[in-house]
């Protein structure tokens, strides 16, 4: 299959032009004067708030003006991630595309279809005038992926619609209704220098190999997290040597499970073979843990010339300490809705900030439940208080209540049976959406969330399923076409 042949040819023209255009969260500048000069060529009014966000408005097919008003929503920007070995620069690079077998893939980066597929479905409708639909506006927001940026500062009257059609969904074949809320909280060490002894053999230790993912949608894979694994060698070191940490830095996004991690430390030279002895027999063990979730999961250590200087004992004691306490992964299971993850958080990085000396911490946690999103917050700041850390909190975003008598919804599920013969999933999601943030400046509005499948997303494994593009494609346009009347 060549790239001229997948369907909808509209929806993929137009996602190969995004990828084009350089999109990472925080420099939407390219992407939001494309999306202008888009309105600006087909005569449709396009309209840009003071935060960057898009609206492009297109009247209603001839005989549809009193269906209600749709918002397609969508997000313009990407997570910029890429494999180590791969030479990218997310400001001023293309995404390279390829097709494997039945999948859409990136070459060593991103894929940008969270939510670059949405962003192209949407101009792909406002694009061809044969599609029906009653009054239609396409959202596009900026900056989701690191501050959901463009939801928080949408204001009142910007959009005009009654229901919102949210493109930002990874399951073809599952309708959302709900998802969770969530806050990020950062601890910051401060350390100071000490000399490295004389004498002393350094090395750098690094986990690689991991699957990583989605801090919300894989978070209950029991995937390992790179950070921890580092942070258990680490301790384990610490008690048979005298170790002195020098380097150390993990993850690279608030919201992927790191799937890299590496530090550099400072061994007596007569402890250089024990020191390979204890990472082999580490490495076998913890392979052998996750073997069926990681099974690229590799810890190299590579000599390096010894540092002048370390990271003060007390200090490196103590983030060791707050790493192994600090608690990652699933932290409670719905009661309402059988398999969905309510709680979660998510040890996504370690920076080391050497002009300032220090080390910053970033975690994220997850609840559909805002009273259980704030029990696991103060988890983590008590872990982060304990290790002698200053603890920050991000201003956090609300969940999406689900809405059980939602117009729409009845509508998307009839749509989906008579096109498919099958009845879809209904579902509230773990990971975050913009849609609460709608609702505190839209109340009334009835959504639902819905998108081709994608697969290992915010990592460089992202992929998306190229025949469910065209089912996520005939389902939109049928929802259009059975919108309900004002």
């Amino acid at each position: 299959m060549e790239k001229k042949e997948l369907k909808p040819a509209g929806v993929f023209r137009f996602f190969e032009e995004i990828c084009q255009i350089p999109r990472p969260s925080k420099h939407e500048e390219k992407i939001i004067a494309y999306l202008q000069e888009f309105g600006k060529l087909h005569n449709l009014k396009t309209t840009t708030d003071a935060c960057g966000n898009v609206l492009i408005q297109k009247p209603a097919t001839p005989g549809m003006e009193n269906r209600k008003t749709v918002v397609l929503q969508a997000h313009m920007d990407m997570v910029p991630d890429k494999r180590m070995d791969v030479e990218h620069d997310f400001l001023k690079d293309p995404i390279e595309t390829w097709i494997d077998g039945e999948w859409l893939k990136a070459k060593g980066t991103t894929l940008g279809a969270d939510n670059g597929i949405g962003v192209a479905t949407g101009l792909a409708v406002l694009a061809d005038n044969s599609i029906e639909h009653g009054p239609l506006e396409c959202l596009f927001t900026r900056d989701e992926e690191t501050g959901l940026t463009g939801a928080f500062e949408i204001q009142e009257g910007f959009m005009h619609g009654d229901i919102l059609l949210n493109l930002d969904s990874e399951d073809e074949g599952e309708i959302f209704i709900g998802c969770a809320g969530g806050v990020d909280s950062v601890g910051t060490f401060t350390y100071q220098d000490v000399a490295v002894p004389a004498d002393y053999y350094a090395c750098r230790i690094e986990v690689k190999g991991l699957l990583g993912g989605h801090s919300g949608d894989d978070i209950n894979r029991g995937r390992a997290n790179a950070n921890k694994v580092l942070n258990r060698f680490l301790m384990q070191a610490s008690k048979q040597f005298d170790l002195y940490l020098c380097e150390i830095s993990g993850g690279s996004l608030h919201n992927a499970i790191p799937a890299v991690a590496q530090a550099i430390i400072a061994v007596p030279e007569s402890e250089k073979h024990n020191l390979r002895v204890l990472l082999n027999v580490f490495t076998a063990a913890v392979q052998a843990e996750y073997y069926v979730t990681d099974p690229g999961l590799q810890i190299i250590m590579d000599s390096v010339t010894t540092p002048e200087k370390a990271i003060d004992c007390e200090t490196a004691k103590h983030l060791c300490q707050t790493l192994c306490t600090m608690p990652h992964g699933v932290y409670c299971m719905s009661q309402d809705v059988p398999g969905l993850v309510e709680t979660s958080t998510n040890l996504a990085t370690i920076k080391m900030n050497s002009a300032e000396h220090q080390i910053i911490v970033g975690t994220s946690q997850r609840s559909s439940t805002e009273s259980s999103k704030e029990d696991i917050a103060t988890t983590v700041r008590t872990a982060f208080e304990l290790g002698g850390a200053q603890v920050s909190h991000g201003d956090g975003y609300p969940g999406w209540k689900p809405n059980p008598h939602s117009e729409i919804l009845d509508i998307a599920v009839a749509s989906y049976k008579r096109l498919f013969d099958k009845e879809p999933a209904v579902r509230a999601i773990h990971a975050g959406l913009e849609c609460g943030l709608f609702l505190d400046k839209y109340p009334n509005l009835d959504m639902i969330s819905f998108g081709p499948t994608l697969r290992g997303v915010h990592t460089p494994d992202e992929r998306m399923l190229i025949p469910t593009v065209d089912l996520f494609w005939q389902h939109l346009l049928d929802i259009l076409k059975h919108v309900p009347t004002k």
